[in-house]
């Protein structure tokens, strides 16, 4: 019999659901909990806090990393700038070139003009500084006014060493106290510079000196120079001339023909080679240039023969000037038999002799170096054209086995290149030109 408490829940209630009716009620209480709890989420999710993008967190990150390397990075640079300033070098060195160093040669024991040449292994480690400029120097002249007249403060010649320079007055005029101008039209050895151009130009056979690039002459090394008179002719004749000359503390060549913007540089012919390489020139010109070209058993010539081009011209004017007549003195005659004599056993041809002036012309056929007298000199080995500069002077003939053995006869003289060229620079530096 049941107690009268319990009767009363179970008429209001009813009787009591099996087990599995309420795990049925608990499973899809806890579905409907998750169903809401993901709607829910989706709705508040506008104003809920989301988390920053990757691109743009990282695009910031970029931004303040650069702003801080940008800082690190000037500070290195001003202290290395600080580290690294150089101070001016003493007035002594205002004509310092590396590798010249006339005394400590001499000390060496170097003599008979070797003095005045490269010598590196000689030159001692010095404090790195900035050599002066010197103390009236100007910003040249912008081209082609530059070409014809410079600074004189610009270049190491006093108005004494001008007036009484002799000849070289005839190619040099003072305008004023500041500026020195040039004209072709004054002297040049007996003529003025255009009429000697001329006069070498119809000494090869040429109507004049307008047709030289017809004539397969682009490349001319002026051999001491000069003020390069000659060689800003060639430049306003659209020809390269580059200046070589020797080494000079004062009043140098090279140092006037670079303010008068033609390309110069330092060289000479005593005990190395010139840094060229072989085949490289379609003349060579030498006009009062102080080289004994019969010196040292003729090497100097065949440095000559080296860096001229098959069929290019060697042009030689003898310092010893008879302009009153074209008969040679005994002294000038004894000199040039050497020199004739020795261009025979070089393949070279003299073509024409006027006044002062003698023309000799290089081979184009590479096979007169097998074909001449007994006592020749002797060709080079085949490795010996793919040395480094500055090697000693040899006595043996460079240049015969390269591909680069083109006459320059053979030449184009247009923009395109020959046949010939295209086998040695290819079709693509043909298409560049």
């Amino acid at each position: 019999m049941r107690s009268p408490w319990f009767s009363k829940p179970l008429a209001v209630f009813g009787r009591r659901p099996p087990i599995s009716s309420l795990l049925l009620c608990v499973v899809c209480v806890l579905g409907l909990i998750a169903i809401l709890g993901s709607t829910s989420l989706s709705v508040f999710d506008p104003v809920t806090p989301t988390r920053v993008p990757d691109i743009y967190s990282n695009y910031r990150r970029l931004k303040e990393q650069a702003a801080v390397d940008y800082l690190e990075l000037r500070t290195l640079s001003s202290e290395a700038g600080r580290q690294r300033e150089l101070g001016l070098c003493g007035r002594e060195l205002e004509n310092y070139v590396p590798c010249y160093n006339v005394s400590a040669n001499l000390l060496s024991g170097l003599k008979d003009g070797e003095e005045f040449d490269r010598h590196c292994e000689m030159s001692r480690p010095r404090e790195q500084c900035l050599v002066r400029p010197p103390k009236d120097y100007k910003i040249p002249l912008r081209w082609p006014a530059g070409k014809d007249v410079i600074w004189s403060g610009n270049v190491k010649i006093t108005k004494d060493q001008f007036l009484s320079s002799g000849s070289m007055t005839k190619r040099l005029m003072l305008l004023e106290e500041n500026q020195f101008a040039f004209h072709s039209e004054d002297g040049l050895i007996f003529d003025g510079v255009k009429d000697y151009s001329h006069q070498v130009a119809e000494m090869i056979g040429l109507g004049g000196d307008s047709e030289f690039v017809q004539a397969g002459v682009r490349t001319v090394l002026d051999i001491g120079c000069g003020f390069g008179s000659f060689g800003a002719h060639l430049v306003s004749l659209k020809l390269m001339s580059v200046c070589i000359a020797a080494y000079e503390a004062t009043g140098s060549q090279v140092q006037m023909a670079l303010e008068r913007g033609l390309p110069a540089m330092i060289g000479n012919f005593i005990s190395r080679q010139l840094p060229y390489p072989s085949l490289s020139f379609d003349m060579i010109h030498c006009a009062q240039c102080g080289i004994v070209w019969n010196k040292k058993d003729g090497m100097f010539l065949v440095e000559v023969d080296r860096v001229l081009k098959p069929g290019g011209y060697f042009v030689l004017t003898s310092p010893a000037s008879n302009p009153h007549g074209s008969s040679l003195s005994s002294k000038k005659r004894s000199m040039l038999t050497p020199i004739e004599e020795f261009t025979e056993k070089i393949c070279w041809n003299l073509i024409a002799q006027q006044d002062e002036t003698f023309i000799w012309q290089k081979t184009v056929d590479v096979h007169c170096y097998k074909t001449r007298k007994h006592g020749a000199i002797p060709v080079c080995n085949d490795g010996h054209d793919s040395s480094s500069y500055y090697q000693p002077l040899v006595s043996c003939i460079s240049g015969t086995t390269s591909n680069r053995w083109i006459p320059i006869q053979n030449r184009s003289s247009g923009p395109h290149l020959s046949s010939a060229e295209l086998e040695v620079h290819g079709n693509s530096a043909g298409r560049l030109l």
